[in-house]
């Protein structure tokens, strides 16, 4: 096999090898949760599935923005001036994760649970910054480390639960509800609370916070 033919082999390889991994990762971390490993990939197919829905829970009238052109040699493109902003809600990235958070809810401390959601909500919020043409930014490990830690110390007899509703809720709350008046100076025509799925904040951070707790 030539230099080429190995490149070639590298990139195809790789990209399937850094899925499996991640997909392990989730699978592990809702093994932590208490779920079977048929019950782990059917709530990781339905996220996946899911991360494809977004569900629109408003509408908002935004100052009126003119987009320039897009020019690419015999390509051109002119986007619609905004005028109009719909918010959605995305199934994989968000409502599922805050379903699944939900449901874990009994087997956690209400008390630790709560507060541990609040101090995470209040550090994303602290950190999370409306970047227009990208959304609502924030490093998403940081919240992870927060719940998870605070898991560990609050309730030690189960942290796993307590970390992933607290990582959840409060990357949800901090990041996104608290938020919402920045929306419009994002100046996009759609926003997708957790619209990027399964690679979303609000999903990622769950996971991790689960994982490392």
């Amino acid at each position: 096999m030539g230099c080429l033919g190995l490149l070639l082999l590298i990139l195809v390889t790789l990209p399937v090898l850094f899925g499996l991994i991640f997909l392990n990762i989730i699978t592990i971390s809702f093994s932590k949760l208490g779920l079977s490993a048929e019950a782990a990939f059917m709530l990781l197919f339905a996220m996946l599935l899911g991360g494809t829905i977004n569900i629109p829970v408003s509408r908002q009238r935004i100052a009126y923005r003119s987009v320039r052109p897009y020019y690419l040699h015999f390509f051109f493109y002119s986007p619609p001036a905004v005028t109009h902003q719909v918010i959605t809600v995305n199934i994989g990235g968000a409502v599922i994760p805050v379903c699944f958070a939900f449901y874990l809810l009994p087997l956690a401390p209400l008390a630790s649970t709560i507060v541990i959601t609040a101090v995470v909500a209040i550090v994303a919020k602290w950190l999370a910054r409306p970047v227009a043409g990208r959304g609502i930014t924030m490093p998403f490990w940081i919240p992870p480390l927060f719940s998870a830690g605070l898991a560990l110390l609050l309730s030690r007899d189960n942290p796993a639960p307590v970390a992933y509703i607290s990582g959840v809720l409060g990357a949800l709350i901090g990041a996104d509800l608290l938020n919402w008046p920045n929306f419009k100076k994002l100046g996009a025509q759609v926003i997708s609370i957790g619209g990027a799925g399964v690679f979303d904040g609000i999903f990622l951070t769950g996971i991790v916070a689960a994982l490392i707790a």
